[in-house]
């Protein structure tokens, strides 16, 4: 027994197994705040105002933080200590810092004054009261924002030295903060005066998350030297321009499909954004996961210059092993959205003011969705793996063309096909995730044809890419044969019967279509 949780202990502290925990835990934490809010506000303006004004300081978080720090200083901090230079990484690592809050502080700043230019850029389909109130909430949610980008270096630095899990779940206690608001004052309150409630909560929960963290960061930046304009650092602030619009690129289109949505009738952006949250739960917990665990080794063993065929080799492997484990876990997802994205959204999110029709509402954004999943999850991968060879400009390139498509095929696919082929403006929104996913496809293609042509073939073999596929249908099947006989019920457990049916018919059908679910293990 001793050595069975020795062997468990050690599974749990890799470090894609470690994010993935981490990630896991603060998305529930998540949940459960979508969830009361759902019971709270429902797909009203109040509701419309909260989550467009939310995405606007956050698109500071996205651009500035985890995104652009993760492509451009965990390169650099990882290539020092992997030389042994430590010293010099606590240096690059306090001064990083110094330069993101003056910047961040400036930008928070310029934010607080323009918030009524920028709503009107971001939410153009809203007027009156309800745009009045989203302004009001982005001077708000503004200082939070820029707490959270600061909480993103201390996410690089304890990724550098291995510190997974305190990094994923310090979201937890931001979620924590705006779920206790939502508590204490949800019951019988005004939903405008609500939402400017939990938009100081966003705020108090920032500082909790970035209270959790810093003091682990900064005992392990500690060094001998004051801070300085050096050659990491110059490498570090070179890299984040082009990662920084690379990934940028990537946040804007969620950016573009909510300003799409704000053209369309009231309820399209929360549904949107409630659709996102789902979706984004196993891109974050599988595609993240990896991706954020893989950088650091991949950017070690390029600091270590075993040479062009052993590197080569060693992250063809690296690839290969994390598109197999992401394919087994994003094929039954793409699947389980489009075939019970209804159950999914209900069992989650069903309860006070959120309707049955939302949760079918919610079901066809999924389906949309679950068209580019698989892509977007992978290009991720590909993305670091240029990182971590030191090329920054090709995956900007590719994203500015994933940008340009969705902002296109969006808007026709949202505002123009609809009337069109006559059905109602508010369907709009499952054309936008429908269209977005046809973008990520083609950057997944370049991007893996850029990786493929420097070193050597990727990818994951079609005959196992067809059993997973088929696997996901067949399970699909079987639940929806349970979902037809369960007689109505509580949402709650109808999921609890329906979905466990479809997790377990995906695992039994992939062991007798012969997957290797020892693929799922990290590959040194």
């Amino acid at each position: 027994m001793p050595g069975k949780l020795q062997s468990l202990a050690r599974r749990f502290a890799r470090p894609d197994a470690a994010v993935g925990a981490g990630i896991l835990i603060s998305r529930l934490a998540g949940l459960v705040r979508v969830r009361i809010f759902a019971h709270y506000f429902g797909l009203g303006d109040a509701a419309d105002a909260f989550n467009a004004a939310f995405r606007i300081p956050n698109l500071l978080q996205n651009l500035f933080g985890e995104g652009a720090l993760s492509g451009s200083f965990i390169p650099v901090h990882a290539a020092l200590r992997a030389r042994g230079e430590h010293d010099a990484a606590a240096q690059t690592a306090r001064t990083i810092f110094a330069l993101l809050a003056l910047a961040i502080s400036i930008l928070v700043l310029l934010g607080i004054l323009t918030a009524p230019v920028l709503v009107d850029a971001i939410a153009p389909g809203f007027h009156g009261g309800k745009r009045a109130l989203t302004v009001q909430l982005v001077r708000v949610l503004f200082p939070g924002a820029g707490i959270l980008v600061i909480s993103a270096w201390c996410l690089g630095v304890l990724n550098s030295h291995g510190r997974f899990l305190l990094a994923y779940t310090a979201p937890v206690a931001w979620n924590a903060a705006m779920i206790a608001t939502l508590l204490l004052f949800g019951a019988g309150r005004e939903l405008d005066t609500l939402a400017l409630y939990l938009a100081w909560g966003s705020v108090l929960g920032s500082a909790l998350q970035f209270g959790v963290q810093a003091p682990w960061a900064w005992q392990l930046s500690r060094g001998p030297d004051g801070l300085s304009w050096s050659v990491p650092v110059q490498q570090a602030v070179r890299n984040f321009m082009p990662v920084l619009v690379s990934r940028g690129a990537v946040q804007l289109t969620g950016y573009i499909d909510a300003m799409i949505a704000s053209l369309l009738p009231t309820g399209a952006v929360t549904g949107l954004t409630n659709a996102q949250l789902l979706y984004t739960l196993p891109v974050s917990l599988f595609g993240i996961a990896i991706s954020a665990a893989e950088l650091p080794a991949m950017s070690g063993d390029a600091a270590r210059d075993e040479g062009p065929g052993g590197r080569n080799d060693a992250l063809r492997r690296r690839i290969d092993g994390g598109l197999q484990r992401l394919a087994f876990f994003i094929v039954p997802s793409a699947v389980a959205f489009a075939a019970l994205g209804d159950v999914v959204a209900a069992t989650l999110l069903q309860t006070g003011r959120f309707r049955p029709e939302d949760s079918r509402y919610v079901w066809a954004i999924l389906a949309g969705s679950s068209i580019g999943l698989l892509a977007t999850t992978m290009a991720r991968l590909y993305s670091v793996a240029h990182y971590a060879l030191g090329d920054t400009r090709r995956p900007l390139r590719y994203a500015l063309v994933r940008l340009v498509l969705v902002t296109t095929l969006g808007y026709v696919c949202a505002v123009l096909v609809p009337p069109a082929i006559g059905i109602a403006r508010e369907w709009g929104a499952a054309g936008l995730t429908a269209s977005a996913g046809v973008a990520g496809w083609i950057e997944f293609l370049l991007l893996r044809r850029s990786i493929n042509a420097r070193i050597g073939p990727t990818g994951v073999r079609a005959s196992h890419m067809v059993r997973l596929w088929s696997s996901g249908v067949g399970a699909a099947l079987l639940a929806w044969g349970v979902k037809l006989l369960v007689p109505p019920l509580n949402p709650l457990l109808r999921g609890a019967i329906v979905l466990p049916v479809f997790g377990a018919g995906f695992l039994g059908i992939a062991v007798l279509a012969g997957v290797p679910l020892v693929g799922l293990r990290r590959k040194r």
